[in-house]
Formats: C-alpha cells, structure tokens, sequence
C-alpha cells in the first residue's frame, strides 16, 4: 500500500528536524546546555512564519527559483525578530544568529539538493546543444533542456566580460574558442541563437560563421516580452531566409506614427492584402477611432476583419473602380486620412490583363485621390513601387502615372503624397513562398535569370515606415524608404535551399518574364532630399500640367494602342515585352 503524504505537511515536518539538529549542533559548538524550551519555542514561531508569510508552507522545492530561496531567507528572518527577545536571557544573540545561519544554509541547501534530484535527466543525453548568448534568454532555455536528450555543451558570447567563465559548471566561450573545440570533437547537434533582440544582419553573421560546425541551427524569433512566456523551447524555429534577409530600420519614430494615427478616422483601400492588412494592423495598434477597411475580395475582406475582430472596424466591400459607391463610403465615413494600397502589382499579370492593370490602378487611384479633395480628407497616402521607375513594363508605368497625378492634382486642402518601395518579404506573390513551395516538392527552383537583383523588407517595418512617411508629408512629395542593398535572387534561391537542409535540389534559370527587368530602382535620378530620418528620403516631383494628365489619361482609356499612350504619358517607359 502507497502511503502519500501531503508534501505541505513534510516541509512542516522539515522545519521541526531541522531545528532540533541545528540546534543542538550550535548548543554543543558554543559549549551550552541544550534548552528544550527555547528549541519548541522557536519550532513553533518558525511554524507560524511558514503559514502565513507568503504561504511558505506550499511552496514547492522541485520547481524552486531564486525567489523560493529568498522567500526561505525572509520568512526565517522574521521568525527570528519574533522569538529573540523572548529567549534572550537563555541563548545569547551570537549562538541564535549562528544557529539561523546554519539553519538557513542547511535548509537552501537541501532544497537546492532535492531540486537537482527531481529535475534530473531520465534521458541519456547523446546530442550536443550550444547556446550563443548567455542573457535571459539563453539561461532559460538552457533550463527547458535541462531534461532533454541534448546536453549544454557550451555557451556562446561575444561579452570578453563573461568569455572563460561558466554558468553552472557549462563554460561561456568565444566563437574562436568553440571552433577549436569543435575541431577536436567533431561536428555538435544543435546551436540555438538566444538574442531575440539581436537584428537580422547579426544573426546572418552568425549563421555563415557557425553553420559548417553544426548539424541544425534555431533561433528565437524577434518578440516584445518573450521572456515573459513560460516556455521558450516552444518558440524556437528554424531560421528562415526571412531571418537572414530582414531590415530593421533604426530611426522608426512610433511616436510621430501615433501622433498621426491616434483618434484619426483612417479608411485603408485594398486592406486584405498582405501591406493593406498589415497597414490595418499597424493602425489598430496605434489607435485610431475608426477603422475603414475597402476591398473588392470578399475572402481577403473576410480574413482581415475576423482577425482583428474589433468594434472600432468597419467592412466595406467593392472596387475602387466604382466611383458611386466609393463616393458613398467616403462622404459617410468622412475618413480624416486615406492609405492607397488597393492595385494590382503581379507582373506577368497585369502584362496578360493590360486594359484591367490600367483601369483598376490608374482610374482606381485617380478615383480615391479626387473623392479625397472633394470631401475634404487631411491626408492621402498613395503606396507606389520601385517598378514605377524607368519602368519596364504596364504595372510600373501604371503606378508611374498614379505618382504624377498625386503630385500635380490640384489638391486644395488635401495633403496628397506617394511612398514608394521595393518587394516585402512573404508578400503574395512574392518570390520567397514561390521557392519555400519548390523546395518543398523537391525542387527545382526556377530563377528567371542569374543576374536579376531585388530589393526587399519586412512587411511590418515597411508599413510602419510607410506610416511614419504619411506622418511627415505636406503634400506633392514621392518619399522613397530605404531598402539596403539589392539581393541576387539566385543567392537567395541557394540560401534557401541550403536553410532547408536539402542540399540536392538544383536551380534552373527559365528567362526574364514579360515585362520583368533585371535591375530595380528607386530613383529616377539622383535629386533626393533627405528628411529628418535616414530611412525615408524624398525624390524630386516631376511637373506634368494636370489638365493634359486628365486628357492623356482619358485617352489611355479610349485609344487602341494602350503601349503606344502609355509611353506618350510615361516617356521613359522601355517596354520588355518579350
């Protein structure tokens, strides 16, 4: 028969052992007779400081921290100004302060000791773990692997601080140290890099300095307050070529983006898809009174609302090209500022569809911006691309077109400005779900040439910034954010299969795509401003008379030869047709 006893009980039982023993041992060091009295009396003071200061009692010694112990230390230490002054005149303040001291280190210490028996690994730990970065969050996960199959071999840190010393017997080690171990010891299982806070640049130095020394690498992903999550082990991913690629700007300013955003009526055109949505986000969060979102897919409408699933958000679902019922929302909802992402942007698409690409971008546009001036909205922001430069093929020229006339309208209150960037990573249509879906098939990975280069960012921080561009606008301007440098997307194909562990898939080259150009500007020529941000300059307006626009355009419409007008409104349009 199993005999449970309540363990609530047994840390009861606990401190009457133990004081009998630390007791007795001091009586006999300080040559004392031992006192009965005085042992109950202090047992039973003890007793009550561990029921009821900070439940004492309860507390469980297998899932001890250090507050446990501090709770140990200060229960104890209020017990002990209670029962001093009663048996002062029997034991004298030196033998009870040794006594305590001996009592609080017997007691930490058997506590520490049961924690380590409880906790330890029923598996037989054959893999290697190294952890680059001792802080927080390295000595948590290095605990969640506690009772794993993997053992921490070492610590990683780039602090010469903390470099040749150790953390619970495991030794913190630069990176020219662990490479010299590894050499000798052979390839280890697991690297995990443990800076959440640590930017993509670094994290990529990392992975090419260590990848050939480990068998997989994971890494915590970028989170506000992970550490307050009570498992990190469960947030630990494979990194990605999003992990490596991504740009953090340094200068975003959130609080001139709430300034602008905060108790504002925003109305977002095209807000289901992937900036739209994000845009959405990034204005519930900043908080806006009202929330408008437009679009014409009812499942990316769909999708949107649910997920935000606020009463401050308002669907409304139809095309831009529908000037009455886009009057409708706007003089109802009287938005205090509009954000443009609504436009169609895949390539070879608008190449096969070029009348619907010219409608629905250009008039779609010409719709929203003329609404605005006519009701009286604060602020218009126009989402452009960097395709609208030199561009190459309809989709660019199109968003070219929407850029001159945002800045040449006569927009009387309304300050109308455009923002123009490159591709966003995980974007729909983007290049990087394509090659993750490839890679997944078993390849191969199709690059349409070796030389074609993009520009690319994270979808969160470009709508920030692209937030943060509207905050600043006056009107007429084109601000162009700050991409870094372009990337090779076969680089990025390679990097990707590489990431994927599947080192057999090979890259295939299919030719340049209607339209498509190898190399993407963001520039038309070299007259950008620069604003107060390092992130956000500004290019020089191009004046084109809004009355011969109107008429230009209007002509776009009617006329057979849409390439042929095009490159009339557009001079520096080169078309890639083939």
């Amino acid at each position: 028969m199993n005999i449970h006893i309540d363990k609530r009980v047994l840390n009861l039982i606990v401190i009457i052992v133990l004081t009998f023993i630390t007791f007795t041992w001091t009586f006999w060091i300080f040559h004392k007779e031992f006192s009965l009295n005085v042992v109950l009396g202090v047992i039973l003071v003890r007793i009550v400081s561990s029921l009821v200061i900070l439940q004492d009692f309860s507390l469980s010694w297998s899932k001890a921290t250090q507050k446990t112990f501090i709770i140990k230390i200060l229960v104890n230490a209020v017990a002990f100004l209670v029962y001093m002054p009663f048996f002062y005149a029997e034991a004298r303040i030196a033998l009870m302060l040794s006594e305590l001291a001996f009592y609080l280190l017997a007691i930490n210490f058997l506590m520490y000791v049961y924690y380590l028996y409880i906790n330890r690994s029923m598996v037989k730990k054959h893999k290697s773990l190294v952890i680059y970065g001792a802080g927080k969050a390295g000595l948590k996960l290095k605990d969640e692997y506690g009772n794993s199959e993997y053992k921490t071999k070492y610590f990683i840190d780039d602090d010469k601080r903390l470099q040749k010393r150790s953390i619970d017997s495991v030794r913190i080690l630069s990176k020219e140290n662990l490479k010299e171990k590894i050499k000798k010891d052979g390839k280890y299982n697991l690297l995990i890099i443990a800076m959440p806070s640590a930017s993509s640049e670094r994290v990529a130095q990392i992975y090419e300095k260590l990848k050939d020394y480990f068998e997989e690498i994971k890494i915590l992903p970028s989170l506000e307050k992970i550490l307050d999550r009570d498992t990190l082990k469960k947030e630990l991913k494979h990194i990605r070529v999003e992990d490596l690629l991504a740009r953090y700007p340094k200068d975003l300013d959130k609080q001139v983006i709430s300034q602008f955003l905060k108790n504002k009526k925003v109305l977002i055109t095209g807000a289901g898809g992937s900036i739209g949505s994000e845009i959405s986000r990034q204005c519930l969060k900043y908080g806006v009174s009202e929330l408008i979102l437009l679009d014409h897919s009812e499942f990316n409408l769909y999708s949107i609302t649910q997920e935000l699933k606020s009463d401050k958000v308002k669907s409304v679902m139809h095309s831009v090209l529908n000037e009455k019922l886009l009057e409708k929302t706007i003089s109802t909802c009287r938005p205090d500022i509009i954000l443009h992402a609504a436009a169609y942007k895949h390539v070879p698409l608008v190449e096969d569809n070029i009348e619907e690409g010219i409608r629905n971008n250009v008039i779609g546009t010409k719709n929203c911006i003329d609404l605005a001036i006519k009701y009286g909205v604060k602020k218009f922001i126009l989402i452009s691309t960097d395709k609208a430069v030199r561009p190459t093929n309809v989709m660019g020229t199109t968003k070219r077109i929407c850029e001159l006339y945002a800045g040449n309208v006569k927009s009387k209150n309304t300050e109308i400005a455009a923002v123009r960037f490159g591709n966003v990573l995980g974007s729909s249509g983007s290049v990087i779900p394509k090659f993750r879906e490839q890679i997944e098939r078993g390849g191969p990975v199709t690059v349409t040439d070796p030389e074609i280069t993009r520009y690319f960012m994270l979808i969160p921080e470009a709508c920030e910034l692209v937030l943060q561009t509207g905050a600043i606008a006056k009107g007429g301007e084109i601000f162009i954010l700050d991409m870094g440098e372009p990337i090779k997307i076969v680089d990025l194909a390679h990097k990707m299969i590489e990431l994927s562990g599947k080192k057999d898939i090979k890259v295939e080259f299919t030719g340049l795509r209607p339209g498509e150009k190898l190399y993407e500007e963001l520039l038309i020529n070299d007259s950008d401003q620069k604003t107060q941000y390092e992130s956000i300059t500004v290019a020089s307006n191009t004046d084109y008379d809004i009355y011969k626009l109107n008429q230009d355009i209007k002509e776009l419409l009617s006329c057979e030869d849409k390439l042929a007008q095009l490159k009339k409104i557009v001079p520096e349009f080169n078309h890639n047709k083939n």
